[in-house]
């Protein structure tokens, strides 16, 4: 699991995407990732860099605070 400063980061990416009703093939496609990468951060392995998770923020139409937590 990712971590900051000794906590872990959590991350609701899959329910957003879920709610959004793509898979993660289609959502690496848009964020220009790979389908690992999507993986990666669904399971909590990845911390993003602050500028990917500003781009999850705008496909997502929310805050990054209300798609990452510690």
């Amino acid at each position: 699991m990712a971590k900051i400063k000794g906590r872990p980061l959590k991350n609701k990416i899959r329910e957003f995407r879920l709610r959004k009703k793509i898979s993660q093939s289609e959502l690496a496609v848009i964020l220009g990732v790979t389908r690992q990468t999507i993986i990666s951060l669904e399971k909590n392995r990845y911390s993003p860099s602050l500028a990917f998770g500003l781009r999850l923020s705008k496909f997502f139409k929310t805050k990054v605070e209300k798609i990452f937590s510690l």
